[in-house]
């Protein structure tokens, strides 16, 4: 096979791969939380023909070589925790996140997850839960007949009870990674620590680099529509052109068949 026709090869798969990034982010530009993807792009080895710097003769060496590229792969892709645009909701248990940190949310199984996404629920116990019905790590309980729900840029969560009292129910912390883009994304506005992002710092909203919490609010998708259609577009042309190489490293190969 022409060395060509298997670079190009290489081009039309990193492309495919950087499109399906792409799309994905469009399709969430709705969703509440979502942090947007981008392709990590690297070449792949070299053959290398001549060594740069080799002996060309008994006093000159050779200023470049001769190496030869293998294509490309998509080495990765990259969660972009840049902070979506806060939505006014009027709805007492949404929470936006202003600056940095996620909720906490136990899972059936038992293990915590992490989430940006503050759009919280009252289930039939009246715990605070997310929208797949995951209760918070915190524990809060709103109890029935209460009023006046309302949680500070803290997290301290108070209510007027049915006697007519305020009452604190308790404090909805917020936790932090060294790398949050080393979290894997389990879909559902869910992440699971991994060793790549570190362990999870908890803290009070506020503090300690943690953003404050907003009610009333929620923090939207932090997908640039414009911007990701314009790589869409690059990428597109990016595709013809590997695709227009395939076809003449193609036509090569065939008129040297048909020649020789």
């Amino acid at each position: 096979m022409s060395s060509a026709l298997w670079v190009s090869k290489t081009g039309l798969i990193a492309q495919d791969t950087a499109m399906t990034t792409v799309a994905n982010n469009l399709a969430n530009v709705n969703t509440t939380g979502f942090k947007s993807d981008r392709a990590v792009f690297e070449d792949l080895f070299y053959s290398i023909e001549v060594q740069p710097g080799a002996q060309a003769d008994q006093i000159n060496t050779v200023p470049s070589g001769l190496q030869l590229g293998n294509g490309v792969r998509v080495v990765g892709t990259q969660k972009i925790f840049t902070e979506g645009n806060i939505q006014t909701t009027g709805q007492p248990m949404d929470l936006a996140i202003i600056g940095r940190g996620f909720f906490r949310v136990e899972g059936a199984d038992g293990e915590t997850y992490y989430t940006e996404n503050g759009q919280l629920h009252l289930n039939a116990e009246g715990l605070l839960v997310n929208s797949q019905g995951l209760p918070l790590v915190d524990q809060i309980v709103v109890p029935e007949g209460s009023t006046n729900f309302n949680v500070g840029s803290d997290g301290t969560v108070t209510i007027t009870n049915a006697q007519g009292q305020q009452e604190e129910l308790g404090q909805i912390l917020l936790v932090n990674f060294v790398n949050p883009a080393g979290l894997e994304a389990l879909g559902g506005n869910l992440y699971r620590e991994t060793a790549a992002s570190g362990e999870a710092v908890e803290g009070v909203a506020g503090t300690d680099g943690l953003g404050q919490l907003k009610q009333y609010a929620l923090e939207g998708s932090n997908v640039q529509v414009v911007e990701a259609m314009v790589q869409m577009i690059a990428i597109q042309r990016a595709y013809e052109a590997n695709a227009k190489v395939l076809d003449a490293s193609s036509g090569m190969m065939q008129y040297l068949n048909q020649s020789v």
